[in-house]
């Protein structure tokens, strides 16, 4: 078995806003496995500014790693513990490789077109004319769960927004997620969080940035308005360290994105301890291509968790790998009629 990777930058489509600033390209590598019968396929997708492996030395390790794949999974997993989008890459280049379909990650009614999953419409920052049209998009697309991102334009706008969205549905009709990214300023959180609250939204997104443990935990302990935890778990990889963080923290909910947390069994971890504390989850994709949500929707759909999940990005991109993965009604599922683009993965991916 050979190990090689690629390199591939996906082109939104628009440019999409955060509280981190606008993004208009995202930088995914390719790790593909092969000898004379077989192939496997993974994807690391990186976010720059926000993974904790985007670092200079990221195209060496991924180097090394190729180098030393015959070391397998396992022990590779372990090593690679400061590269966890590197973690998850070889998860699935391994598990692809082991598959008798190269795309069938994890066989289960997702991948026979069963069953699908719910989902949640994704509206990204930007003036309210633009996040309304977004916002209507969705609707008219059929989805009953929306998240807004929020934080980057004037407080009292995004509050006009979800004012005019609870004035045409109510909350039994749709379920409203926000994102702050990090981006209110820890001394005015609370108001804002009863500000918010009073929309009865579903929840916030990591209202301040991580690394505050102390005043997250207060803001958990006094809020009106469920919070979960996202940038928060990033640069966490030591079992004792997540426990530590959520027996502190104690959350109403954590949010799962494989590539910045160690891929599938670093998740995992995280989904055990949030079980044990009764704290809430949710998986979300971190903007890989098709490839990466491909295996993170599989992986998800076997969790059995019947929330809407954060998978409806594969159609952000002018240039991602065409896929059998079909968002439709507010659902992810995966289609039998259409298939993977193989001229686009050997030119992109291998």
């Amino acid at each position: 078995m050979k190990a090689s990777y690629k390199k591939h930058i996906l082109d939104l489509k628009k440019p999409s806003g955060t509280s981190r600033g606008v993004l208009k390209q995202k930088e995914s590598w390719f790790i593909t496995l092969q000898n004379d019968a077989q192939i496997g396929i993974g994807e690391c997708g990186l976010l720059k500014g926000l993974s904790i492996d985007d670092v200079d030395t990221y195209e060496q390790k991924l180097k090394w790693t190729c180098e030393h794949i015959h070391l397998g999974m396992d022990f590779l997993w372990q090593e690679l513990e400061e590269y966890p989008s590197i973690q998850f890459g070889i998860e699935q280049a391994f598990l692809s490789f082991e598959s008798t379909d190269t795309f069938e990650l994890f066989p289960s009614d997702f991948t026979s077109n069963e069953n699908k999953i719910p989902i949640n419409g994704l509206v990204w920052m930007g003036d309210f004319e633009f996040m309304n049209d977004q916002i209507q998009q969705k609707l008219a697309e059929g989805f009953k769960c929306i998240k807004l991102k929020i934080g980057a334009i004037d407080f009292n706008q995004e509050i006009a927004l979800l004012e005019s969205l609870r004035n045409q549905f109510s909350e039994p009709i749709l379920e409203i997620r926000v994102d702050a990214n990090g981006a209110f300023v820890a001394e005015e959180a609370l108001e804002k969080l009863e500000t918010l609250a009073s929309f009865n939204l579903h929840s916030i997104e990591q209202p301040i940035k991580q690394g505050q443990p102390t005043i997250m935990q207060q803001l958990c302990a006094k809020t009106p308005l469920p919070i979960a935890l996202d940038e928060e778990l990033i640069g966490i990889s030591k079992l004792v360290e997540k426990e530590e963080l959520l027996q502190t923290i104690q959350p109403q909910y954590i949010i799962l994105k494989p590539s910045l947390i160690g891929g599938f069994k670093g998740s995992q971890e995280w989904i055990d301890l949030a079980d044990k504390y009764n704290i809430g989850w949710w998986v979300t994709s971190a903007l890989e291509s098709n490839i990466g949500l491909n295996a993170i929707s599989q992986w998800t759909y076997t969790l059995d968790n019947k929330m809407p999940q954060g998978l409806g990005t594969g159609s952000l991109y002018t240039n991602n790998i065409e896929s059998p993965l079909i968002v439709e009604n507010g659902h992810i599922f995966y289609s039998q009629t259409k298939k993977w683009n193989m001229n686009q993965i050997e030119n992109r991916c291998i």
